[in-house]
């Protein structure tokens, strides 16, 4: 049992410290606009004094609003800070929460039975969803939770507002760069489902329809598979025939792994072109291409300057300001603009194709 020294001081103890009533010690805090300059300054300092600090439940359950943001990370919650492009979209969003007064609410998912519950738990104002699965619970959980919510990358869902580029045009821009005709193609991709199933498949495993979130769930990967396909075909490259590595996580080893498995299924001496879907991916590849006695043409996407500099074309939709868009559209309900604009960067920096 606490002592009365050790008791919580109140808001009628600040009260009787300053000489004002309650109310007005609830104004100073909640309302400072509303109490002349030299109450509220007495108020302060009575509560500084007696060690006073507003009760933020308190204040939530009053007003409605917590002054969090939270954020969906369908990944391991550790992902967020590893992955550079990762941290770049949380900086985003951290920009609008710090422009707004607002702390931020990481949440990881793990595609488990608590999902939903732990999401819903949370108290946030709004929310923002890192890219997940089309089947994803926690999809239909936030969009009728009341509160406004923000997906990057997709997939859809009426109640969330979608920010991403056109990753299906931006995937067969950065393609058609690169020399596909006189080459053989070769890509690198994210998961096709939520098992994150590794292994080497050729264009004829896949399912004749990339963009059935029925048969690809991760709306990115099924639409920049998409746009590597238009632009092999438009080069005359067989698609049943080229050779994809699937990895389980972006990151440089897995890149680097899937890049060594694809260029020792390659024959014959023409280049090779290996299309991957982040520049991590690519500048792992990158390690097995130099072991590699060939001709071979990397690209990446996310237009990171490391990526450019070491000679990989790249794709650059910045993810710093999805986040923040995301935030805006999280906390509104409403995005200013929905379609990213993305750019095609080449090894020299140059812009080559924009929408």
């Amino acid at each position: 049992m606490s002592t009365p020294e050790q008791r919580r001081p109140t808001v009628k103890d600040v009260a009787a410290e300053a000489g004002v009533a309650p109310m007005t010690v609830s104004y100073t805090f909640n309302h400072p606009a509303r109490v002349a300059e030299a109450t509220r300054a007495r108020v302060l300092a009575a509560a500084a004094q007696l060690g006073y600090r507003p009760d933020s439940t308190a204040r939530a359950l009053r007003s409605g609003r917590t002054k969090q943001l939270g954020v969906v990370v369908g990944e391991h919650l550790s992902y967020v800070f590893d992955d550079p492009q990762a941290a770049q979209f949380v900086a985003g969003i951290a920009d609008v929460c710090v422009s707004e007064d607002l702390g931020v609410v990481l949440i990881p998912t793990r595609g488990d039975a608590g999902d939903v519950d732990r999401v819903l738990a949370a108290a946030v104002d709004g929310y923002v969803l890192w890219t997940t699965v089309a089947d994803d619970p926690v999809l239909a959980a936030v969009a009728g939770s009341g509160r406004p919510a923000a997906i990057q990358g997709g997939p859809a869902h009426p109640g969330l507002v979608c920010i991403g580029p056109d990753d299906r045009a931006a995937a067969a821009a950065v393609a058609a760069a690169t020399p596909l005709a006189g080459a053989t193609p070769v890509i690198i991709s994210f998961p096709l489902d939520r098992r994150r199933t590794s292994g080497v498949l050729r264009g004829s495993d896949l399912p004749p329809d990339l963009m059935d979130l029925k048969a690809v769930p991760f709306p990115v990967t099924g639409a920049r598979l998409a746009g590597y396909r238009d632009a092999l075909i438009e080069a005359g490259q067989d698609w049943d025939d080229v050779r994809i590595a699937v990895v389980q996580r972006n990151q440089r080893e897995r890149g680097e792994e899937a890049a060594a498995a694809l260029l020792g299924t390659v024959e014959g001496s023409d280049p090779v072109v290996v299309l991957a879907m982040s520049d991590e991916l690519a500048l792992g590849a990158r390690l097995a291409v130099a072991r590699a006695q060939r001709e071979v043409v990397l690209t990446g996407w996310d237009g990171s300057r490391e990526a450019t500099a070491s000679g990989v074309w790249s794709v650059a939709a910045p993810l710093r300001e999805q986040g923040r868009a995301c935030a805006r559209a999280a906390l509104s309900g409403e995005a200013d603009r929905p379609q990213v604009p993305w750019v095609v960067v080449g090894p020299e920096k140059r812009p080559d194709t924009e929408r």
